[in-house]
């Protein structure tokens, strides 16, 4: 994959908060927003993911967010993790148990120089803040997704939109090929910038 990133290192680099980290905070903050937005009644409710209830889907995410220690803190492999993180992690509170994973993940991706570093990916090795960036776009692709499902707000930040489709867009027809995305859906006339992303991913908003 080709990753689009906006993390900067050595001399030129800006002071200050990396903007990369910056941006999968605010895609975490987004997402927890929605989990501690579902009623105890939409567990089981379905999502614009049709293989996933409600439940599916968060524990998907928090599950994304305990791989991170260990592939980027610990540089381990994914054999290496194995089964570790399958199954149920939501435990009897999903919001706790969300909290908890996304504390292990920005710790991980927070720490310095862990962007510099080299993790053990399904598809080869890469780059972490490739990896991040990755994860960042996940977060806001699904963070849609729970909306829907559940009622919430739908409207995505601009900021994270277009991130997200400079991520996405290169490597889109390989999502739909792995059988996670639909194919791409064509997007209405005169669709915004999130219509037109989510229609890519094969989503119908």
């Amino acid at each position: 994959m080709t990753p689009t990133t906006e993390h900067r290192t050595g001399p030129l680099a800006t002071p200050g908060p990396d903007p990369l980290l910056a941006r999968h905070a605010q895609a975490l903050d987004l997402f927890g927003d929605r989990v501690r937005q579902v009623r105890a009644d939409q567990w089981e409710a379905g999502t614009p993911c049709t293989e996933w209830t409600v439940r599916d889907l968060v524990n998907h995410l928090v599950s994304e967010q305990l791989w991170v220690p260990a592939l980027v803190r610990y540089g381990a492999t994914v054999e290496a993790i194995g089964d570790t993180f399958d199954g149920d992690m939501l435990g009897s509170d999903p919001a706790a148990s969300w909290e908890t994973a996304v504390h292990a993940a920005r710790e991980a991706f927070g720490a310095p120089r862990a962007l510099d570093r080299t993790v053990h990916l399904s598809y080869g090795d890469t780059g972490a803040d490739a990896y991040c960036a990755q994860m960042t776009a996940d977060l806001v692709v699904h963070t849609w997704d729970l909306s829907r499902a559940i009622g919430a707000d739908e409207q995505l930040p601009a900021d994270l939109v277009a991130l997200t489709m400079r991520e996405v867009a290169p490597y889109v027809a390989r999502l739909a090929e792995s059988g996670l995305f639909a194919e791409p859906v064509q997007p209405p006339p005169g669709a915004d910038e999130q219509t037109k992303l989510l229609c890519l991913l094969g989503r119908r908003p």
